[in-house]
């Protein structure tokens, strides 16, 4: 029995959030949570949260042994961007790049 967390559209990039991803992907739910605890990255937290709500799916879903839950796949996907001016010098603008992505987590018993 799987169960599945997303969250979209979160303002970072992808590539960053790819990085923190790559750390609990295959792990069990308390190690994955103790290591982004620890975890410096802006992506941390919001992974964190994420898990506990894919968490909460499982027990909604009837899934008894909460503890025997672990992280199947975890992926990140480019979100749309946004566009936004800065002025510069001599009558110029510069792009700033603002990205979003969106995480999906899927957790299963071992």
């Amino acid at each position: 029995m799987e169960s599945v967390a997303k969250l979209r559209n979160v303002r970072l990039s992808a590539r960053k959030a790819r990085l923190v991803v790559d750390l609990v992907r295959g792990k069990g739910i308390q190690e994955a949570m103790n290591t982004l605890q620890f975890s410096p990255q802006k992506t941390a937290p919001i992974l964190s949260k994420l898990l506990k709500s894919a968490v909460a799916n499982a027990e909604q879903k009837g899934i008894s042994d909460v503890d025997r839950l672990f992280v199947k796949t975890a992926f990140v996907d480019q979100g749309p961007v946004l566009k936004r001016f800065i002025p510069r010098a001599q009558g110029r603008a510069s792009r700033i790049r603002k990205p979003t992505s969106h995480i999906t987590v899927v957790l299963a018993v071992k």
